[in-house]
């Protein structure tokens, strides 16, 4: 999901389900300011390291498109193989066309999430029945989190807005520090200094280095 070094679409040991208001909450901001990242993703970085340990750009592509659909279906209740795959499986390889396709995606998964009914009752995700709200957030959480992995990685611009910013600093802040409880969703936390924007905050208390920047070529 969002663990430094994993492809896996959702925490296997779920935190609590009302962690946080599970109010809806719009993804098309979070989807679109991703989806421009990938759009301007230069083909020669594809091998580039990014912040999530092992995952070059392209493997992260990867994820972020593979995650897309699976969220979509977990908005819809579409229970099926997209909701019910297990975490774990390497990368495979991006798909042709994936510039346009990864973003498009993207756009279909907030769509999906804007309908309330979305929010409401149960659903599933990488083979974990959860909330349907806390499905919400953890697909906010992906598109925020990698949205910034795909940045930083390959020198874009890269910001969030203020209600995105609260939604995910809520989710990080509700799971705890115990590793069990961050398998699969994210790695140990990363201390910032005091007084530190408040995305950097997030970042680590998602297992994210805010400093961290592609090595020297």
């Amino acid at each position: 999901m969002t663990e430094d070094a994993s492809t896996t679409p959702v925490d296997p040991h779920p935190v609590d389900p009302h962690p946080v208001d599970l109010h809806p909450v719009d993804l098309h901001p979070a989807a679109e300011r991703t989806a421009r990242v990938v759009a301007a993703v230069p083909e020669e970085l594809l091998d580039a390291p990014t912040p999530c340990a092992g995952l070059t750009v392209a493997d992260l592509l990867e994820h972020v498109g593979g995650l897309a659909p699976a969220f979509t279906a977990a908005a819809r209740k579409d229970l099926g193989p997209l909701t019910d795959t297990p975490p774990g499986g390497g990368p495979t390889g991006l798909p042709e066309g994936w510039r346009a396709q990864v973003p498009d995606r993207l756009r279909v998964l907030a769509d999906a999430w804007a309908a309330p009914s979305a929010w409401r009752g149960a659903t599933r995700a990488g083979g974990v029945d959860l909330g349907a709200g806390e499905a919400g957030l953890v697909a906010l959480d992906e598109l925020v989190l990698h949205g910034w992995d795909l940045a930083v990685a390959t020198g874009q611009p890269y910001g969030v807005d203020p209600v995105d910013l609260a939604a995910v600093r809520a989710f990080v802040e509700s799971v705890p520090a115990d590793p069990a409880a961050r398998a699969g969703l994210f790695g140990p936390p990363v201390p910032v200094p005091a007084g530190a924007p408040e995305f950097d905050l997030v970042l680590g208390l998602a297992g994210r280095d805010p400093a961290w920047r592609p090595p020297a070529a």
